[in-house]
């Protein structure tokens, strides 16, 4: 359950009707910018890997069926 909001009279910067003053609306996005640390580099190491361990297998399975319709298994 959520507690009700403020009464109107209590809020600072409203106009009467609850609209807010030109001026003091909150800005749009933060204002911090930039990161607290730097980024790590992704390793390529892996991808490369599994990128030649998908081919040799490619290769394997296009191999036996080629071994398979000339007859040699």
């Amino acid at each position: 359950m959520t507690a009700p909001g403020p009464e109107p009279d209590d809020v600072p910067g409203l106009e009467p009707g609850g609209s807010v003053p030109p001026g003091d609306t909150p800005p749009d996005a933060g204002q911090t910018s930039g990161l607290s640390h730097p980024q790590p580099m992704p390793s390529r190491k892996l991808p490369v890997f599994w990128l030649v361990a998908v081919a040799v297998l490619v290769l394997g399975v296009a191999a036996f069926f080629v071994l398979r319709a000339v007859d040699w298994l």
